[in-house]
């Protein structure tokens, strides 16, 4: 009976421990957790898209997950109008993590921050980088913005983040202001937010998440609200009661989720962060302004906040630079143009 006893336990805490790479593919998009059983393991798979490289060009040599310090980027994909095909980026956030202090920092880059489109030969909004290159030319747009490499990426279609939240059961937001946003299905109703906590579904987090106009502090607010949805996402998704979702969360991760991680990095990943909560993510911010050039609004980045945030990713990513090494953005960083 005691053994019986043992192996339930060692199960539940396996099963709970497996939750972590699923949220964290999302970690939003961005949780935590692992695989089971072949089912999950198959959805897993159908999610796997290694961009044909096996490191950033701006590696010496392969990141090992559960020895290195490492970045992901998270894309958060608005292609309703396009019926799938790229969309633009709703939210760009990057994470990295270091095994060293088992910390995670988060940056979020605002959707109209204008940078160079690496690829594409001109500047303009981030956003637009994924629906003229898709998630290729998004990464390597990053990795010239930040001047840091990106070894990991995982991209989430709306559908995902709203099915996530649903079948975690909501999460708990704590809304800083009354206001009221459209939803994002063709009936576009009205969503009314009560200052205070509040619990949200799928379709009220992500109204929450994507909200700017209402917003006094425009993107930065919008932001901070992404990252309080992202904590509250791990928070859920690590409560005892989620680990009877597993499989629907692995199967929802492997319909509506990419990812270059795979199953195998996964599980080290698991092993390496396995103590992880919300307490350990510092976060990270870009100051921007905004500018207005042939009608059209900019956010720009400011100087001393870009090369503070690249130092930042550079330091917890263990980079050394050297004193004589520019950032690859020196020369475009500050013209505005």
């Amino acid at each position: 009976m005691d053994r019986i006893l043992v192996r339930k336990r060692k199960k539940r805490k396996r099963r709970r421990k497996f939750l972590l790479v699923i949220i964290i593919l999302f970690l939003a998009l961005l949780s935590f957790g692992g695989y089971k059983a072949f089912k999950t393991y198959q959805a897993a798979s159908n999610s796997y898209d290694d961009l044909g490289r096996d490191k950033s060009d701006l590696r010496d040599k392969a990141v090992s997950i559960n020895k290195d310090p490492v970045s992901i980027l998270l894309m958060g994909v608005e292609d309703y109008a396009t019926n799938g095909d790229k969309g633009r980026t709703d939210t760009l956030m990057v994470a990295t993590f270091n095994p060293n202090d088992e910390k995670l920092k988060l940056l979020s880059i605002p959707r109209d921050t204008k940078v160079d489109i690496i690829g594409k030969g001109t500047r303009d909004k981030i956003t637009h980088a994924h629906a003229f290159g898709g998630k290729k030319m998004t990464i390597d747009t990053v990795e010239n913005f930040l001047g840091v490499p990106i070894d990991y990426y995982a991209k989430v279609n709306f559908d995902a983040f709203k099915n996530v939240v649903d079948i975690l059961g909501g999460i708990t937001v704590n809304v800083p202001f009354d206001f009221e946003q459209n939803s994002d299905d063709k009936v576009a109703e009205k969503l009314q937010f009560d200052e205070g906590e509040m619990e949200l579904d799928g379709r009220h987090a992500l109204a929450y998440a994507r909200m700017r106009k209402e917003d006094p502090r425009g993107d930065i607010g919008r932001n901070e609200r992404q990252q309080e949805v992202i904590k509250a996402i791990i928070k859920k998704a690590m409560s005892v009661g989620t680990v009877t979702k597993i499989d629907d969360l692995a199967q929802e991760m492997g319909n509506n989720v990419e990812t270059n991680m795979s199953i195998k990095e996964g599980l080290a990943f698991y092993k390496e962060y396995s103590d992880f909560n919300v307490s350990k993510i510092d976060k990270i911010e870009l100051k921007t302004h905004e500018e207005r050039m042939n009608g059209i609004s900019y956010q720009i980045a400011e100087p001393q906040s870009l090369e503070e945030v690249r130092d930042a990713l550079k330091e917890h990513l263990e980079i050394v630079q050297s004193s004589s090494e520019t950032s690859p953005l020196s020369e475009t960083a500050t013209d505005g143009n």
